[in-house]
């Protein structure tokens, strides 16, 4: 069986090594109109080492966006701003692919402004509180009851994750993977307590799984399917969902999607190998994970990287010790200590706890 330093092709990529940066939110799009900057070029150019970069998630529409200072792919400014990311990662030698993320219903009219409020399947509030704007102090408020999708609106937020992955391809992104996990909007389609809708967009498995097909599908015939993923986290109770009949709900999902994608994303819960097991042997092509068989698993590191040798996955995702060890890759093959990261500087701020992450060789010499 091969390890995780060995080559593996997903698409039309040949990663050089099994081991993928997960995306990870980090807040600082701070160009105007939430556009990329300078600063994240660098910070994505240090971690090209990777086997395959998954960027921040990127929202497909203005009323995607879930946070304050996350990144948009939804108009021409923004595309423009992500260019030297996409160069910069390139000219280092890496492959990168932008993750979309429409967050639903966790979201705040004040955050979103010019009168738009979140959308969701259905009627009902998300757990938490969110931040509403960039300034200081931070003013958080309980996410509202969100407006319900109509299908016309469905139809709509499909056709905005279309144009958003074109636009990521437009700017220079190897492909797209689209985040159905930790309870954004594709999760809460799949939710039973999120989801109350009785239309063909809810009620049972196969009305739960028909907005994420629907959607795949769509953005597959727009970029291809060779260079689309799906990430999925199965069990994630984040803002209050439940996924009843979570094994029938995830295999009916993985089976309907279109075998031809680049790969399939699982975000591993504690308590669910055994779903991770089915789904592995259920998806043909290429499966990344990010394991967490049990709580102190988590965040996953070096001791996991058995799990392609051991045949459970084709591709590894580290996220948190990426953040603080750019060079993880080396690491990992050397055996090297792994800087721990701080996370107070997860969210927002400047280059510190960003870019200011040294590499091994920086540490030793």
């Amino acid at each position: 069986m091969p390890s995780v330093f060995d080559p593996v092709t997903i698409g039309s990529l040949t990663l050089p090594n099994r081991i993928a940066m997960a995306p990870l939110t980090r807040r600082r799009a701070y160009g105007e109109g939430l556009s990329a900057t300078p600063l994240m070029a660098e910070y994505y150019r240090q971690r090209a080492t990777a086997g395959l970069i998954v960027s921040e998630a990127a929202q497909p529409s203005r009323v995607g966006q879930g946070y304050t200072d996350t990144p948009g792919l939804h108009d021409a400014a923004q595309v423009e701003s992500w260019r030297p990311v996409t160069a910069a990662v390139h000219e280092a030698g890496g492959r990168i692919y932008a993750q979309l993320m429409h967050a639903g219903r966790n979201s705040h009219p004040e955050l979103l402004g010019d009168g738009l409020r979140p959308l969701a399947p259905s009627a009902v509030a998300a757990e938490g509180e969110v931040r509403v704007h960039s300034g200081e102090p931070a003013v958080r408020e309980p996410y509202p009851v969100p407006d319900v999708l109509s299908e016309r609106d469905i139809v709509e937020t499909i056709a905005d994750f279309a144009d958003a992955a074109e636009n990521a391809i437009e700017a220079g992104f190897d492909g797209v993977e689209l985040h159905g996990a930790y309870g954004y909007l594709i999760q809460q389609f799949l939710s039973g307590n999120a989801n109350l809708r009785t239309d063909r967009y809810g009620g049972g498995v196969a009305g739960r799984v028909r907005f994420p097909l629907e959607l795949v599908d769509a953005v597959a015939e727009r970029i291809g399917a060779e260079r689309l993923a799906l990430r999925i986290s199965p069990g994630c109770t984040a803002f209050g969902l439940d996924e009843p009949g979570l094994h029938e709900l995830y295999l009916t999902l993985v089976r309907g999607l279109p075998r031809e994608l680049a790969y399939l994303h699982v975000f591993e819960f504690p308590g669910h190998r055994d779903l991770t097991v089915r789904m592995r042997e259920e998806w043909p092509g290429v499966f990344m994970l990010n394991p967490h068989e049990h709580p102190h698993d988590w965040p996953a590191g070096p001791g996991q990287l058995h799990l392609v040798a051991d045949g459970l996955a084709d591709v590894l995702s580290f996220g948190s010790l990426f953040i603080s060890n750019p060079d993880l890759v080396h690491r990992f093959r050397v055996g090297a200590p792994l800087a721990q990261a701080d996370e107070a500087t997860f969210y927002r701020g400047d280059h510190h706890g960003y870019t200011d992450y040294p590499a091994l060789a920086e540490v030793t010499v």
